[in-house]
């Protein structure tokens, strides 16, 4: 039985990279969103601002370092 061309889609990169710059600008939307609106409420000076986008940074660096660190354990190798 002849092998197939098992080689991925040169998207494939694309779509991991386009999807790891999303989670970290989502990360970092949410918390300033989040701060700015807690300070909003709070009448508070932009503390929760600041706080809350670090964390929104810290976040989305992890979710982006976590892709690059820990390999997908469920992708099957295809040497059937």
């Amino acid at each position: 039985m002849p092998q197939r061309n098992t080689k991925k889609p040169q998207f494939d990169s694309y779509f991991k990279y386009s999807g790891m710059a999303f989670q970290l600008f989502a990360g970092i939307f949410l918390g300033v969103w989040g701060g700015m609106k807690l300070d909003e409420v709070l009448h508070t000076k932009p503390w929760f601002t600041v706080i809350l986008s670090l964390f929104g940074i810290a976040a989305g660096m992890y979710a982006v370092l976590k892709d690059f660190i820990l390999p997908n354990k469920n992708k099957k190798n295809n040497k059937q």
